[in-house]
């Protein structure tokens, strides 16, 4: 999977705003906390808000935003409000109840949302009791996705995956998982070797993981997706790191599996 470099790229598509998980140490590749913005048309539509944009939506002229969970990197660049209507689930909305939003939008589990020309799905996955998360399938143009920034454990995988073209996953640690069980829920992160089980037995064929953890973020890039290509050719999958800015077009614009270096947060 080539990470091909492409600056002032505005067609259609998808862009990495940020790969960062919750940590401390950020690089330039990794600098922002996880997000996605998906392009179509007048429509952009970003999926998570962590703190690091707050106060600086204005960079992302969003015309929607999308939320997987309420954790701080994922939604506190709204605490103080938003430009745009937010999408997210009953559960989300409970936790950030406070953020003075004015357009909130709750999303069931399992049916399709239409938000700006994209079909959006939210599948219920383990990763944590206070900030329970989803999973987003993300379909337009041909373009079919998953993006489950935080997991340990998708419950019906098959399901969840079934039909999908990218997988974008949990990057927050490459061998060793980080998982633990609480009132018979599994929280934490699953590791991507784990990850890359569950796109075999789905039958997905591309993966690419964000919200990267420590050791990928300090790590030597060049070194580890040759490593993570090495490994998800056993699975018979093509693996790949999302960098900050990188993005994926549109099948009708491009491979979807390439993703492209975009500047579109300044």
């Amino acid at each position: 999977m080539r990470l091909l470099r492409h600056k002032g790229d505005r067609r259609s598509g998808v862009t990495f705003l940020g790969t960062r998980g919750e940590i401390e140490i950020c690089t330039r590749r990794h600098h922002r906390h996880s997000s996605l913005l998906v392009r179509l048309g007048s429509s952009r539509i970003m999926v998570d808000c962590g703190r690091d944009w707050l106060g600086q939506l204005e960079r992302v002229s969003p015309t929607a935003i999308v939320l997987t969970h309420a954790h701080p990197d994922h939604a506190a660049g709204l605490a103080k409000g938003a430009p745009c209507p937010v999408y997210a689930t009953e559960q989300t909305w409970d936790v950030i109840r406070s953020f003075p939003i004015a357009d909130r939008r709750v999303v069931p589990s399992n049916r399709d949302v239409r938000i700006g020309g994209v079909r959006f799905k939210a599948t219920a996955v383990e990763h944590s009791i206070r900030a329970p998360a989803v999973g987003w399938r993300v379909v337009a143009r041909g373009l079919r996705l998953f993006y489950v920034p935080d997991v340990a454990r998708i419950p019906d995988v098959r399901r969840a995956l079934r039909g999908i073209g990218i997988y974008i996953g949990d990057g927050a640690t490459f061998r060793r998982a980080m998982v633990r069980k609480r009132n018979g829920c599994l929280i934490g992160h699953a590791s991507i070797l784990a990850q890359l089980g569950w796109c075999e037995r789905a039958g997905v064929r591309r993966a690419i993981f964000t919200h990267c953890g420590s050791s990928i973020v300090r790590g030597d890039a060049t070194k580890l997706n040759a490593e993570l290509r090495r490994i998800a050719r056993q699975h018979g999958i093509e693996a790949c790191f999302a960098c900050d800015g990188e993005m994926l077009s549109f099948p009708s614009a491009g491979p979807a599996h390439a993703p492209r270096r975009a500047r579109e947060h300044g």
